[in-house]
């Protein structure tokens, strides 16, 4: 299934507030991503009709398991990427910045060489 990287950033974005805070809310989704309350109940609505969160009652938003498997996935990339980035020395504001833009178009194959590289290099240190 094609998932359109608005949906990842979404998701990541949501992964990354329960982490934070312990809860997902709205309101912390639009500030996280830089948009408007009602860019974030539009996609939200989408992401529940595609069963990829859920809202309680009291709009605290939870990622389903098909929700949190894209949200991990694409979190791990950030944060590997991110540390590949500042290892080779570049500015840690700029190297989540670029992360950001990688984690979405790098293959998997390419991924997974770096996710080797990385666990190669920690096992030598």
């Amino acid at each position: 299934m094609d998932i359109h990287r608005s949906t990842e950033d979404y998701l990541e974005a949501m992964l990354m507030l329960r982490e934070e805070h312990g809860y997902i809310r709205s309101i912390d989704v639009a500030k996280q991503l830089g948009v408007t309350k009602p860019s974030v109940s539009y996609s939200t609505k989408r992401l529940r009709e595609a069963g990829y969160i859920t809202m309680d009652d009291d709009s605290y938003i939870t990622l389903t398991d098909a929700g949190m498997a894209i949200a991990s996935r694409i979190l791990e990339r950030h944060k590997l990427l991110t540390a590949f980035f500042i290892h080779l020395g570049v500015d840690p504001a700029v190297a989540r910045e670029d992360a950001c833009k990688v984690e979405h178009d790098i293959s998997e194959e390419t991924f997974d060489a770096l996710c080797r590289h990385a666990k190669a290099a920690r096992e030598k240190s």
